[in-house]
């Protein structure tokens, strides 16, 4: 009987140890802790047809499909394909640079423009689990003389603040081109000229590269850390993303390594004063960092899941279109029914896709260096990964939710 009971003491005593580990490693208690606990993982099961076999050839016509919009369109990248947490495609097509003919790999890093956002949203969860900041604290709770009343940090992960876009009021404001703007400069800018809002806070949805740029600085006045300091401490080497970060000039000049942008005529896009503002662009990184990041977002590595599950929810419409906009993530069921997020992004001769299917973990990862429309044709892409269902498997499925 004494011996039942110790016996049962040891047992609740793992018990409880393993607890305690499996919520320090998803809490981050411990920094260097990489490997969170098993109940810390969100799993998809690969169904016993998901075999070896199928991956491979799925991979194949994957292959086929970039190489032929690499032929046709003029599809210029990098680009990798998931389904069930695996690799089924990695690839490169074209050049890094059309001047040097230096070739592209799925090492090579590029400019992320809008899907940057992403990572911007994920920094401002980190700080309110932090307690250091609130979804609806006014602005001038870290920016005191910022002259816009009543928009809250939500409305800026949202797009509903209604301000101005820099990147239009800076070309008339900003005096000489040849000195980069930061995002203290936005700020004063703002605060001195008060552009004319779009419209009152919260009243619509209107894409804003203003908002993520002002919650870059939030991160900054929240934390205490320049805002590349926090990335870099907190997410890209936790996350052991080697070739992940924010716009830096030495950086991104590594010619070799990091692809240059083009334009029309494959006319390389040389960066200009906007892009050192940071937290609605501005972050630099590869297809390879990028599925590192996508594992990531099915643990708790980061942020706990319910936090994550508030930013993949939607928030309203994006006007009128079928589609809605969590925090940093479009919204958008596929013609398979499932329900995905997304983002892509255009800036300075990048053009970038970045989906994930969480029903099956799967995603597609595109960078380009090549702005000519190809990524137009992500569609087709998408309905090869997720066909439509029948008519009648539809039908089945609606009525089994019903019961």
């Amino acid at each position: 009987m004494a011996f039942s009971n110790i016996q049962s003491l040891l047992i609740r005593g793992v018990v409880a140890c393993a607890l305690f580990l499996s919520f320090s490693a998803c809490s981050g208690f411990k920094k260097e802790e990489l490997i969170v606990e098993e109940d810390c993982e969100l799993h998809v099961e690969a169904p016993e047809t998901f075999t070896p076999t199928v991956a491979t050839k799925l991979g194949k016509q994957v292959d086929s499909l970039f190489t032929q919009l690499h032929k046709r369109k003029g599809f210029n990248g990098t680009v990798l394909v998931t389904k069930y947490d695996q690799i089924i495609y990695r690839g490169a097509f074209g050049y890094a640079d059309f001047n040097s003919k230096d070739t592209l790999s799925t090492q090579t890093v590029f400019q992320l423009a809008s899907v940057s956002k992403q990572f911007t949203a994920v920094a401002i969860m980190m700080l309110k689990e932090q307690g250091k900041l609130n979804y609806d604290d006014s602005l001038q709770v870290y920016i005191p003389d910022f002259p816009y009343k009543g928009i809250t940090i939500k409305q800026l992960l949202t797009h509903r603040s209604g301000l101005p876009n820099y990147t239009y009021f800076s070309d008339e404001l900003w005096p000489d081109r040849k000195v980069d703007l930061s995002n203290d400069d936005v700020l004063s800018m703002m605060a001195v000229h008060k552009p004319n809002i779009y419209y009152q806070p919260n009243r619509t949805f209107s894409y804003s590269n203003t908002g993520y740029a002002l919650l870059a600085s939030v991160v900054e006045k929240a934390s205490g850390q320049p805002f590349a300091d926090f990335m870099r401490e907190h997410i890209f080497e936790p996350l052991n993303m080697r070739n992940t970060y924010t716009f830096n000039h030495e950086l991104v000049a590594q010619s070799g390594k990091v692809a240059a942008g083009h334009i029309g005529g494959r006319r390389k896009r040389l960066p200009d004063y906007q892009d050192t503002v940071l937290g609605d662009k501005g972050m630099y990184s590869t297809v390879e960092d990028l599925y590192k990041w996508d594992q990531a977002l099915y643990t708790q590595k980061l942020v706990k899941r319910e936090t994550l599950e508030e930013a993949f929810s939607p928030t309203g419409k994006v006007n009128r279109r079928d589609e809605s906009y969590g925090y940093g993530w479009r919204i958008k069921q596929l013609e398979s029914g499932d329900t995905a997020v997304y983002h892509g992004g255009l800036w300075h001769g990048f053009n970038t896709y970045f989906l994930r299917n969480p029903k099956d973990h799967s995603s597609i990862i595109v960078l380009s260096n090549l702005t000519n429309g190809s990524l137009n044709y992500m569609k087709d892409v998408r309905n090869f990964m997720y066909p439509a269902r029948p008519k009648n498997e539809k039908k089945q499925v609606q009525v089994a939710s019903a019961r």
